[in-house]
């Protein structure tokens, strides 16, 4: 995110036709005070999974802390999804006026667009977008954005048409809580270590609602507001053995199961927070192989066949 508005950066396959793609919106991570959707780390990760699924995905920048705190991020994320069903709806005006079609080619390269919302139409998306096949994918502190993103997409109901969340993607979410996981005491120390990360809580969070059972922080806290687990979209979450958040991430992807949404959890040896996205590691294997395993998932919720039984 550069500057005071938000931002976002698309990516498509090289190849397209006409055919209607889904669309993925990607929250970056960066611990809310760093990070951005336009990073040259972020855009290669975008590409990676526009190719591997053959969809548009959209890198979503937001306001950063200590600036702007909590819950700015999370209400930046919601306003882009808004954005998305307004897109379409225009569209749609559009389309009902006679307005002329834009060629996909134009857009095979990546591009970035300030001041969001503030167009009509973004004549790409509408070409070429099929908002009713959107995922949530979210990276650290992204991934937090994702997983309230989701739940206010599910108190919206048809007020986002056509707009439909049929799947999100948790990568190593940055979930906290007040009392301490075996995680994160065994690995308090670890890459990304847990001292860091509450100066980073303390930087986003409003001093007078800093704790680590903020619904931002902890998932599971009891009497969290919003809708009930079981109407939360198929989740896949993204989990690294020497993370020391690992298992808060495992035990809402439990949670998750129990009233029985699709929500598994991919554990990945040898690996640390941010390993498929870091630009250091992109190039990894194991980065490769978390890219091919979130695809494959990934497909199932939006291919045309399956998309009529998600959730």
């Amino acid at each position: 995110m550069n500057g005071g508005g938000l931002a976002y950066r698309g990516c498509t396959p090289l190849v397209m036709d006409a055919k209607k793609l889904p669309v993925i919106l990607q929250f970056h991570g960066g611990g809310w005070v760093s990070g951005s959707n336009d990073s040259m780390a972020n855009d290669l990760f975008c590409r990676r999974m526009a190719k591997l699924l053959d969809v548009i995905v959209v890198g979503v920048g937001y306001r950063l802390a200590p600036e702007n705190r909590y819950p700015t991020a999370f209400e930046d994320g919601l306003e882009v999804l808004n954005w998305l069903a307004k897109q379409a709806n225009l569209a749609e005006c559009n389309k009902s006026m006679g307005s002329s079609r834009v060629s996909g080619s134009e857009f095979k390269k990546p591009y970035t667009v300030d001041a969001l919302g503030a167009s009509m139409v973004e004549p790409w998306l509408a070409a070429h977008g099929d908002p009713s096949r959107c995922v949530l994918l979210g990276v650290s502190c992204g991934a937090n954005i994702a997983d309230y993103v989701a739940r206010k997409a599910v108190e919206s109901g048809s007020l986002l048409d056509p707009v439909r969340v049929v799947a999100r993607v948790l990568m190593y979410p940055f979930f906290m809580g007040s009392v301490p996981t075996r995680s994160e005491i065994r690995l308090a120390n670890s890459y990304f270590d847990k001292a860091v990360c509450l100066l980073l809580w303390e930087l986003f969070l409003p001093k007078e609602e800093f704790s680590l059972d903020h619904p931002a922080a902890n998932p599971l806290m009891p009497g969290r507001a919003g809708p009930p687990l079981k109407f939360m979209p198929p989740t896949f979450t993204v989990v690294a053995e020497h993370d020391w958040m690992r298992d808060r991430a495992i035990a809402y992807s439990e949670e998750l199961w129990k009233v029985n949404v699709d929500a598994p959890v991919y554990d990945y040896k040898d690996a640390v927070h941010e390993f498929a996205t870091l630009a250091m590691l992109l190039k990894s294997q194991q980065a490769r192989a978390c890219a091919d395993d979130i695809a494959i998932w990934v497909k199932k919720h939006i291919s045309l066949r399956g998309h009529e039984f998600s959730y």
